[in-house]
């Protein structure tokens, strides 16, 4: 799926910028990379995309669960020189078949060129963009992530915000989702960004 192919290139990247700053002896670069990925990237929206196919249960749920649990696993390897006793106990707590009972025999993650999507990175990046970009005028205009609204999304990139639909559904509290290449939605709240424009109804919000 994109947000899978998204997920594994961007830690894929990582792998390589914290090899870079270890060989440059960049410690704390090194660190906040670490600390950025985890939180902003992992966290912040892999997590909250995976949920929805945790949540569908079946062939879906496996597959995401184990792009989970090798991103997870992976990284707390590169962590682990940092913050070696923390790195332990979350090891020790992961479904690991076959991956040796402790983090400190495993072999540093390397970078991987079959890892490596960058049009699912561009693709991602897109999708993203106008979910920030309509919470954060939902979020000006005091409207409840708890009130849903249709989101009209017009765009030259049809087929990779039609894979992202379910991603507004669950972060940008979309009702529903239709995109077209344009729209005319009168008594519309509008939000541009570089790859799409975005209405919705104004009577949906209040």
């Amino acid at each position: 799926s994109l947000e899978d192919k998204w997920i594994l290139s961007k830690y894929n990247s990582l792998v390589k910028d914290v090899t870079d700053n270890l060989d440059k002896f960049e410690i704390g670069v090194a660190v906040q990379k670490l600390y950025d990925f985890i939180w902003d990237i992992f966290c912040d929206w892999y997590i909250e995309l995976a949920k929805i196919r945790l949540q569908a249960g079946g062939e879906k749920a496996k597959q995401v669960k184990a792009v989970l649990v090798y991103v997870m696993s992976e990284t707390l390897k590169l962590l682990h020189p940092f913050m070696p006793f923390i790195t332990e106990e979350i090891w020790q707590t992961l479904p690991l078949e076959g991956m040796g009972e402790t983090i400190m025999t495993q072999k540093f993650p390397e970078f991987e060129e079959s890892l490596n999507f960058p049009e699912a990175e561009a693709e991602m990046a897109k999708v993203m963009e106008a979910i920030t970009a309509i919470r954060t005028r939902r979020n000006e205009m005091n409207i409840p992530p708890s009130k849903k609204a249709k989101v009209y999304i017009a765009t030259k990139c049809q087929s990779t915000f039609e894979e992202g639909k379910k991603f507004f559904e669950k972060l940008a509290s979309a009702s529903e989702v239709e995109v077209g290449e344009s729209f005319e939605i009168e008594g519309s709240v509008s939000v541009i960004t570089e790859a799409a424009k975005i209405f919705i109804p104004l009577n949906e919000l209040v």
